[in-house]
């Protein structure tokens, strides 16, 4: 029982950890490099409407500070609890707007935890394919110039505008077409729908044939991240 007592105290113990400089180093090296590239592909990849230069410069220092926390911490069950009781009082708050920018930070994260447990050959293996995977879809989604937009067609004679007629010309001009709304009475109709745009010079075109309809016909076009 005592020997048991004394190897849990020696457990817990802080004892000062003998860290690698070598290693150390070569890890914030390849951190760097890790980070640098991250932030350039969330520059240039991601599709967020926010400042997204500002945003990726905080990728190295995140990534930086949490191996750093790893390589502290992993030697001692006491500096680990320490820790934990410390991100208990402290609250970090990000104003995180979009799901994209919390998976860059979740793989900022995933890195320095990665190289802070000198699992360097793991972590750079992962990165390159999610690296990978974010490029290729990037220069397909380029290739193909594929857009949702949201079409409102708004007109005051509904006489002489109808649903039919609109359906015809939406179809014509788009691939995918869903109708989100549509509303009629004696004064007005107007229609939204969802479609799906490769070529932005179709636009203009359909606007220009809703409006042979009826010269009160009002078109608006709205990219659907806005909803």
């Amino acid at each position: 029982m005592q020997d048991k007592w004394a190897l849990f105290q020696k457990f817990l113990i802080t004892e000062n950890a003998k860290i690698d400089l070598t290693d150390f180093i070569i890890n914030s090296v390849i951190i760097v490099v890790l980070a640098l590239i991250l932030e350039i592909t969330y520059t240039k990849c991601a599709k967020s409407l926010s400042n997204r230069k500002l945003f990726a410069s905080n990728f190295l220092l995140i990534a930086f500070t949490t191996m750093l926390i790893i390589v502290i911490v992993k030697s001692s069950l006491a500096l680990s609890l320490g820790l934990v009781g410390a991100l208990s009082i402290v609250r970090f708050r990000s104003a995180v707007k979009e799901p994209e920018e919390l998976a860059y930070l979740f793989l900022t994260i995933s890195i320095g935890l990665g190289l802070g447990a000198n699992q360097r050959i793991i972590t750079v293996l992962a990165y390159v394919i999610i690296m990978s995977i974010i490029w290729i879809r990037y220069f397909i989604a380029k290739k193909s110039q594929q857009q949702n937009l949201f079409i409102t067609i708004y007109s005051k004679e509904p006489i002489s505008v109808h649903l039919d007629d609109i359906l015809a010309i939406i179809h014509q001009f788009f691939k995918a077409v869903e109708l989100k709304r549509y509303d009629e009475d004696k004064e007005f109709i107007e229609t939204s729908f969802l479609v799906e745009i490769t070529k932005t010079a179709k636009l203009q075109a359909c606007k220009n044939k809703l409006q042979q309809l009826s010269d009160s016909v009002k078109v608006s076009f709205v990219d659907n991240k806005n909803y």
